[in-house]
């Protein structure tokens, strides 16, 4: 079996991540940057759901059919005795930059069906792609009795697929928005970006197991700690030196166990990253993932200082961190850029490494930094967030 994977905004991000988690499978890419998985036993649709840079995830069924064949492997992917009583609802996507008469396929699509008695509507967009809302919206999935169709550019000839889900955007909004415990003020870290800081972390075997330890040292308002306990690791710990931060994760924390039915725990701690080895063993943590105070947020502010500042706090902290880490584990880490420039942090490594997150031979549709390093922004935002993955 083929999967398709569809990257979000970021295809540097999305690729990193699922690299991260299926770095023995096969795979390739189509048009670029769509991650092709072969795999010998089925994925579970409910996969995308811990895929934060991932908006749909289907199975393809049809591999480099020549542009003239592609109506007739069309039609036969819907064929009206595998449909149930009712309306119909399908639609089509076209990822690629060759010309591609998706209207007239649409078209013939639709009086295929109307032909042999199937009560249909085609849905469309303004877009050659339906967007992970639309599919949702308009019930385009088998489980909800629909069908998107998704043509993807494969050299010369075009694959085809069928979605099998899409990004969870409503679940990751009630998320975000729904918690009761919120800082506007300090920022927030998006769920979708939580998970895929979490996929990142993975580097040992022991490391994706729901025994491994997962640690934020600057948990803020706990989004990764619950993020994690979604995805099933279950030995969970989270520090801050700010009280509030501590008490704002556990009101989040206990509000998404309760939601979600979760019987993970989560051990807080109101201290500073700075002296984490007074408190937690040596070398016992599986990973660290934390996005840190990343200065001010508002009003004016002198940069200069700010990235002084901020590069203290970082490498005092990732001296404890190296301290904590396992040999076989993994930090993954928010550090500021500010667009102004823009102007990087430099902290203090103390002997840890700075991990390219794609193995060397793999450049397309790939945008690091100068030290191997992502960018996750938009133009317009006064401070980006540079993600750093580090081993010992």
């Amino acid at each position: 079996m083929k999967y398709f994977f569809i990257p979000g905004t970021n295809p540097t991000i999305s690729l990193s991540e699922l690299l991260a988690i299926f770095k023995n499978g096969q795979y390739s890419l189509i048009y670029g940057d769509i991650f092709v998985l072969e795999s010998e036993v089925a994925l579970d649709p409910g996969i995308i759901k811990k895929l934060g840079g991932t908006v749909k995830f289907g199975e393809i069924r049809v591999e480099k059919a020549a542009p003239a064949a592609l109506l007739n492997k069309l039609k036969s992917l819907v064929e009206p005795e595998k449909l149930e009583e009712g309306k119909f609802n399908f639609g089509l996507s076209y990822y690629g930059k060759k010309k591609l008469r998706t209207m007239e396929l649409g078209m013939e699509i639709k009086k295929h069906l109307r032909a042999r008695g199937v009560s249909c509507r085609w849905v469309t967009s303004k877009e050659r792609v339906l967007s992970s809302v639309v599919v949702e919206q308009n019930k385009l999935l088998p489980a909800k009795g629909g069908l998107e169709l998704v043509i993807l550019e494969d050299g010369d000839n075009c694959s085809i697929g069928i979605t099998l889900a899409v990004q969870p955007f409503k679940e990751l909004s009630a998320r975000d928005y729904g918690r009761p415990a919120r800082d506007d003020y300090s920022g927030m870290l998006p769920p979708k970006l939580a998970q895929i800081m979490i996929n990142l972390s993975r580097r040992s075997k022991g490391s994706e197991a729901a025994d491994a330890v997962i640690l934020d040292p600057f948990c803020g308002s706990g989004t990764i700690l619950t993020e994690a306990a979604l995805m099933g690791y279950e030995r969970l710990i989270g520090s801050d030196i700010s009280k509030k931060a501590i008490e704002d994760s556990k009101k989040n924390f206990d509000w998404i166990k309760e939601r979600s039915r979760l019987k993970t725990d989560c051990r807080f701690k109101n201290l500073s990253a700075t002296e984490l080895s007074r408190f937690i063993k040596p070398n016992s943590i599986d990973a660290i993932v934390t996005e840190p105070y990343l200065g001010p947020q508002r009003g004016k502010v002198e940069i200069k200082k700010i990235v002084r500042d901020l590069d203290k706090l970082y490498s005092d902290s990732l001296r404890e961190f190296k301290k904590v880490l396992k040999a076989t584990g993994r930090i993954v880490m928010i550090w500021p850029v500010f667009t102004n420039g823009p102007q990087f942090l430099n902290p203090e490594l103390h002997g840890l490494k700075i991990v390219r997150p794609f193995p060397n031979n793999f450049k397309d549709k790939i945008q690091l930094t100068g030290r191997n390093t992502m960018i996750y922004g938009r133009e317009g935002q006064k401070v980006w967030r540079e993600i750093v993955i580090l081993e010992k």
